[in-house]
């Protein structure tokens, strides 16, 4: 360790008492922290980030850990501010509908607490999950379609700048907006702007019931053509698109096909008092089945994912208009034209969101090939395709056809905003995506190459 660096190690653990070298199993997609912090409260969080300004340290905010890896790896980490100390339901106003929870609780945890007053936030996430990774990440699961994702429930929240200011910005009251759009802002933002320390939620009643509503087509069905999907694909794309604009009030329409000609489940979530959502249900099953018969369960059925686990794969994610599901599906078989990826489709199609997961042992190229027609054939649908998690040779193999995020229409207002919060590139560097204006493709630069090409 540099004399420097080891300087910089005493300030740190002069601001925190839990301040320890960085180990192996600290590593974030391969890159071992020179130190990791836990502090236990804000002022403590806010003096650590005010002594690694002082020493230019890269600073990488960790929750519980379990998608650090994904998107871009941090080129770089000085520290790595571990926020599990940091795991109180500060306040809970249950006739406000509000919460206000520290960034390192467990999303389980306060969904137990929530859960005794009979609310709840309406996020289908891990339980091991932080409320800060959580808002981070823009975790959302089945259920975005009526609640949204976390900038649509978050309504204040308090981070700490990369200079060690603490800032605020909401309240405690659902009508309260003022400062909201800094929450919106940090919501996705991936540690880039700041380190978030608590969040106010926009709470929900939690349902007397629930029912599931699921249907299969069949396997097979004759290609229409190139542009349209396989018969069987078409009826679970009618399907979604009555479920989910139905006024039934879905809470969550899913989809799931395990393989290319391989039957298609559509599956739909209905929520509210025993009785409304039994009537509902019969109704919903007669309306999506088109023939194909439908069942109603109180629980969900295997095929049921939040959120695909790709392993050590590769996992993608489009996202789209709702309508442009059909062509959508038809993009995913044109891009696979040899069969070669044999990729699972699953997700919340009702939303606009579908994930993909190329079939285990598919080659390098192939997959990078399969992403690059993906975004060429989505790019017509207004859609994106974004890899959230690969391995690095797939990664290596992405800079030829985008990289991890392909295009970014609104890259150049995204660079101003991260350069006013994080003026020297010390958060999370690397992961924040800067366009090659000459080249016209977007790539990852570090802190130093961002700066001259500013």
């Amino acid at each position: 360790m540099s004399a420097d660096l080891a300087l910089a190690g005493k300030a740190l653990a002069a601001t925190c008492p839990a301040v320890r070298e960085g180990e192996a199993a600290d590593a974030i997609a391969g890159v071992t922290p020179s130190f990791v912090a836990s502090p236990a409260s804000v002022s403590e969080a806010a003096a650590l980030m005010r002594a690694a300004a002082e020493y230019g340290l890269a600073v990488v905010p960790r929750g519980a850990g379990s998608r650090l890896a994904w998107g871009t790896p941090p080129v770089r980490i000085d520290l790595a501010v571990d926020t599990r100390k940091m795991d109180a339901v500060t306040e809970h106003a249950a006739g406000d509908l509000v919460a206000r929870v520290q960034a390192g609780a467990r999303m389980g945890a306060v969904a137990r607490t929530l859960a005794a007053a009979g609310q709840e936030i309406a996020l289908d996430v891990p339980p091991e999950a932080t409320v800060g990774g959580v808002v981070a990440s823009a975790l959302a699961g089945p259920r975005r379609l009526r609640y949204g994702s976390p900038r649509d429930l978050l309504i204040g929240i308090t981070i700490v700048r990369a200079d060690g200011t603490v800032a605020h910005a909401g309240g405690k009251v659902v009508k309260n907006v003022a400062g909201y759009d800094l929450g919106k802002l940090f919501a996705g933002s991936w540690g880039t702007l700041g380190l978030i320390t608590d969040v106010t939620f926009r709470l929900h009643p939690l349902p007397a019931a629930r029912a599931y509503v699921t249907t299969t087509f069949p396997e097979g069905g004759p290609i229409w053509s190139a542009s349209l999907p396989s018969l069987h694909d078409a009826g679970a794309a009618e399907a979604i698109a009555l479920a989910a604009n139905s006024p039934l009030t879905a809470s969550a329409v899913q989809f799931y096909r395990p393989s290319l000609g391989g039957p298609s489940h559509v599956g739909v979530l209905l929520e509210g008092s025993a009785e409304g959502v039994a009537a509902r249900a019969a109704r919903l099953a007669d309306g999506i089945a088109s023939g194909a018969g439908a069942q109603v369960s109180a629980e969900p059925p295997p095929w049921w994912p939040g959120m695909p686990d790709p392993g050590d794969g590769t996992l993608v994610q489009l996202s789209f208009w709702q309508s442009a599901l059909p062509g959508v599906l038809a993009a995913i078989d044109d891009a696979d034209p040899d069969g070669q990826v044999r990729p699972t489709v699953s997700g919340p199609a009702g939303a606009g969101v579908l994930y993909v997961t190329p079939h285990a042992g598919v080659p390098t190229r192939t997959v990078a090939r399969f992403v690059g027609a993906l975004r060429e054939r989505l790019h017509h649908a207004r859609g994106s395709v974004s890899v959230l998690t690969a391995p690095s040779a797939v990664r290596a193999a992405l800079d030829g056809y985008g990289g991890m995020t392909g295009p970014v229409p609104s890259l150049r207002l995204m660079r101003a905003v991260h350069d006013q919060f994080d003026p020297d590139h010390r958060m999370s560097p690397g992961r924040f995506p800067t366009e090659d204006v000459r080249r016209g493709v977007l790539r990852v630069l570090s802190p130093r190459q961002s700066t001259e090409g500013a």
